[in-house]
């Protein structure tokens, strides 16, 4: 898939002044293709939903709209400070928080006011965000439904609505929290409302005709689901030469920033031992790293004090992190959906990337599937001597997540078994799936 620039530019649109300022001053001149497909339907005041895959420009494709909308219509007589004018739901934090991000962008010149709500940090904070006055509230379910139900804020006057990667929301079993919300809006006709999703398939249809008024689907067709300038290889490593192998390539490729992608948390602490003790400190964020420790590593990361980060699916949606030039699958994901979405953290915004990933002993059998789903063949390289390197002991490191209460340490137990980890975990190919399904709402509990 390709993110390349059309010819169709903002200012050619009918924006107020001070959004094409704030799009200007960021550095947005020329749509890109679901921008210039949506933007005029959006803006003629009909719902959209669109199908686009991650790094294409649909968060400010819906920004605009929206900020289009508010600042071109009165608010509702008799609003209250605490009645927002658009509701933006995301079904992680890590999206939330960028969308609230690339609104501050664009909008710092419009006078509107923004909130974020999200779960497991600043409760407190977040709701007086929303009792001192906002008109657009940006979230995950669970703490904006958590926020209505205690009367912090009502949907009545609720102008414009997003619901942003729908497909997911099923994924994370969020959809019954979404419903509730939506309903809580005045009725469709009432308000402009946007669907974006990775795949329009047929519950998330059912889901926009059931919350929207007639909206008009919009698909960016490509013959790739993947980016058209990413870089794709696999190697097939023995378990026990998966860290060896790792720590080649990364000296090898020299990557400016990366991404290490694992199926469990406990095969993220056994990395980052490794890469820690060989030199290579990596950022870890899995789904129970406490709210502040994650948005303290992931500045980090985006400020280059840390270059490499091993993440959890938690991290494959939702983060845009700039040059991030390599992306490695040390376990191959369990659904085919979610290598898209992993190897899109790299070329995004048309640069180029490259993404390496393991088909060891126990994720090998996830190829072919992931192979049909992205309709091409992924290029094999053979693992060479040369990229096994030796490798320095591993590093006695802190544990992450909320069960290191009493600052317990890994120690050496399993401190010369490279993959025990993974051995352990995956003795069992049945529960796979299983286990991943939990393992991706557990991660998302706090949401």
């Amino acid at each position: 898939m390709s993110t390349h620039l059309t010819d169709q530019r903002f200012d050619q649109y009918k924006l107020p002044d001070s959004l094409l300022q704030g799009l200007n001053q960021a550095g947005f001149q020329q749509c890109t293709p679901i921008q210039a497909d949506s933007l005029p339907i959006s803006l003629g005041g009909e719902d959209v939903a669109g199908e686009a895959q991650t790094g294409t420009g649909k968060t400010i494709a819906f920004l605009v709209a929206v900020y289009n909308k508010l600042l071109t219509e009165q608010p509702p007589e008799h609003r209250k400070p605490n009645q927002p004018r658009a509701l933006i739901l995301a079904p992680t934090r890590e999206l939330a928080i960028q969308i609230h991000k690339d609104a501050l962008l664009i909008g710092k010149n419009t006078g509107l006011k923004l909130a974020l709500i999200y779960g497991g940090t600043d409760y407190e904070k977040q709701q007086q965000s929303i009792t001192d006055g906002v008109d657009i509230l940006i979230g995950t379910p669970g703490r904006l439904i958590d926020f209505f139900k205690k009367h912090v804020y009502n949907l009545k006057m609720v102008q414009s609505l997003v619901l942003d990667e729908a497909d997911r929301m099923f994924d994370l079993g969020f959809i019954n929290d979404i419903r509730y919300l939506i309903r809580r809006c005045p009725e469709p006709q009432h308000r402009l409302s946007m669907l974006f999703s990775a795949t329009l398939s047929f519950r998330v249809q059912e889901l926009a005709y059931d919350l929207m008024n007639a909206p008009k689907h919009i698909k960016i067709k490509s013959e790739n689901r993947t980016a058209d300038k990413i870089e794709e290889r696999v190697y097939y490593p023995a378990n026990d030469e998966k860290i060896r192998l790792l720590i080649g390539l990364i000296l090898k490729e020299q990557p400016t920033r990366s991404i290490v992608f694992v199926n469990t948390k406990r095969v993220a602490e056994n990395i980052n031992a490794w890469l820690t003790g060989n030199d290579m400190p990596p950022a870890i964020l899995s789904g129970d790293v406490p709210q502040k420790k994650r948005q303290s590593l992931l500045k980090k990361f985006q400020d280059g004090e840390s270059t490499i980060l091993v993440a959890t699916d938690v991290a494959a949606r939702g983060l845009h992190i700039p040059e991030v030039s390599h992306v490695f699958n040390f376990d191959l994901p369990q659904m085919a959906e979610d290598y898209v979405h992993r190897i899109g953290r790299t070329a995004r915004a048309g640069a180029s990337g490259t993404a390496i990933s393991f088909a060891c002993e126990d994720y090998a059998h996830y190829l072919p599937e992931i192979e049909e789903y992205i309709k091409h063949s992924i290029p094999n390289e053979g693992v060479s001597s040369e990229l096994l390197v030796e490798l320095k002991p591993r590093a006695k490191v802190e544990r992450y997540g909320g069960n290191n209460k009493h600052g317990h340490r890994p120690g050496n137990r399993s401190g010369n078994r490279n993959q025990q980890g993974n051995r352990h975990h995956n003795r069992n190919h049945s529960k796979h799936k299983s286990h991943n399904s939990h393992q991706s709402k557990k991660a998302t509990s706090d949401n």
